[in-house]
């Protein structure tokens, strides 16, 4: 399984989301030192009814104990915007 494809399997499995985008830009960052160490970068843009009643602290916790140990192995960045259905 590719890491886009992970990343899409564990943000819907935990948040069942109403729509999810994960964007791979791991290419923009040849050389990096996180792209050195295999991690990637990513941009996730996910709508979830979960987030309701959650700060932007919460709803990025969320997301980041989906992801648990991909974010130490397989992803080095994250930009995350994470909204509710009423929001977007």
């Amino acid at each position: 399984m590719n890491r886009i494809d992970m990343i899409h399997e564990r943000l819907t499995t935990a948040l069942s989301p109403e729509s999810l985008e994960v964007i791979d830009r791991s290419h923009e960052h040849a050389g990096h030192e996180g792209a050195k160490a295999g991690g990637g970068h990513f941009d996730v843009i996910i709508i979830a009814a979960a987030f309701n009643d959650m700060s932007t602290v919460q709803r990025h916790r969320a997301i980041y104990d989906a992801l648990g140990d991909a974010m130490k192995t397989e992803i080095h960045a994250l930009s995350i915007r994470a909204y509710t259905p009423e929001e977007f």
